[in-house]
């Protein structure tokens, strides 16, 4: 991916590269920059910006271990992965969860995931040849 992209999604992140690893591990991105507030990873699909939140703020979110699932938002993010099982195994590795329930949309399943910090987002595997 060269030049600026068309389209991504920014994550605040109390740790920043623990969260950017976690999703260059689970849906196979590569770190395209990095300074001290922020991770931008890619794929050719998705272009994720990882944003530090700010250490007066960061200081009052409490993030349990294991995470707790924060899915009480406006927004859930969704990138399709070669296998769900395999995103599962490198996200319980690094913190997330994958969980069990499935369903079928029009040539993919689906299922929710939680990132290492409790953030709920969805995968996505073909489940029929694409042209």
């Amino acid at each position: 991916m060269s030049g600026p992209a068309a389209a991504g999604v920014l994550i605040y992140a109390k740790h920043r590269d623990a969260l950017a690893n976690f999703y260059g591990s689970v849906l196979g991105m590569q770190q395209l920059y990095r300074d001290e507030h922020l991770t931008v990873i890619a794929s050719p699909q998705l272009q994720l910006v990882v944003h530090a939140i700010p250490e007066a703020i960061a200081s009052q979110v409490g993030i349990a271990s294991p995470p707790a699932r924060r899915e009480n938002v406006a927004l859930k993010f969704f990138a399709t992965v070669p296998s769900i099982a395999e995103a599962a195994r490198a996200a319980e590795v690094l913190g997330g969860q994958v969980f069990d329930e499935r369903w079928q949309g029009a040539g993919f399943a689906v299922c929710n995931a939680m990132d290492c910090e409790g953030n709920v987002f969805q995968l996505r595997e073909w489940t029929a040849v694409q042209e």
